[in-house]
């Protein structure tokens, strides 16, 4: 059973995550990573539908822990991990992290986490002085697919990376009780409003906005 959950995924299955970027902006550190439904297919597959299950508990400083069971002959398995703070990356994405990291347990995506660092051609642009990555070149994207072994999966900025609706809220109450001029405030981010910053730039808008009410 493991060494059919651990089996390596199509090459049109994995995604890439930029994460550093080049000084210059021409090319970017990529992660790897499959969607929590390619794993559910996965485990659906290989235990049935009526072999497996998943639970969640919070933890009291936020953080959320999945728990996969697979009936293995007469028992029934568990294994667990968990993923950050609720409250920062968002509830749904919180619930999809700790599913995948609990699956990775089980050797689900595993292989994916003992590849080598992938450097990989992108496009960047230019937001206050400081570069971001934009997209992969076809280069890039050769050089990925060359890596997950076939096809790779189109990577773009996608909405579920946008700031979730409770991190909205939270983004407006903060703006509100600072008496922010959002056209200003989002000029300085860079983005056209509050929905369109990234989650991995929520905390440096809350900063900001932090920063705003203790200097009034």
């Amino acid at each position: 059973m493991f060494d059919a959950l651990s089996r390596p995924f199509p090459g049109d299955a994995v995604h890439w995550r930029a994460q550093t970027l080049k000084g210059d902006g021409t090319a970017a550190m990529a992660l790897a990573y499959i969607d929590a439904r390619d794993v559910m297919r996965r485990l659906d597959e290989v235990c049935g539908p009526e072999g497996w299950s998943d639970s969640y508990t919070e933890t009291g400083k936020g953080r959320l822990i999945c728990t996969i069971s697979i009936k293995c002959g007469d028992d029934w398995i568990s294994k667990s991990d968990g993923a950050g703070d609720t409250d920062v990356e968002g509830e749904k994405g919180a619930i999809s992290d700790a599913f995948k990291r609990a699956a990775v347990k089980w050797g689900v995506g595993r292989y994916l986490y003992d590849m080598d660092a992938i450097w990989a051609e992108c496009e960047s642009a230019d937001r206050n002085g400081k570069k971001y990555w934009k997209k992969w070149t076809p280069r890039g994207l050769a050089q990925l697919r060359s890596a997950a072994g076939g096809a790779v999966a189109p990577v773009q900025p996608r909405q579920d990376q946008l700031v979730t609706e409770e991190q909205l809220t939270r983004l407006q109450n903060a703006a509100d009780d600072v008496q922010a001029d959002l056209q200003a405030f989002c000029k300085f981010m860079g983005v056209t409003s509050l929905k369109t910053i990234p989650q991995s730039r929520f905390d440096e808008a809350m900063s900001a906005l932090h920063r705003k009410k203790k200097a009034a």
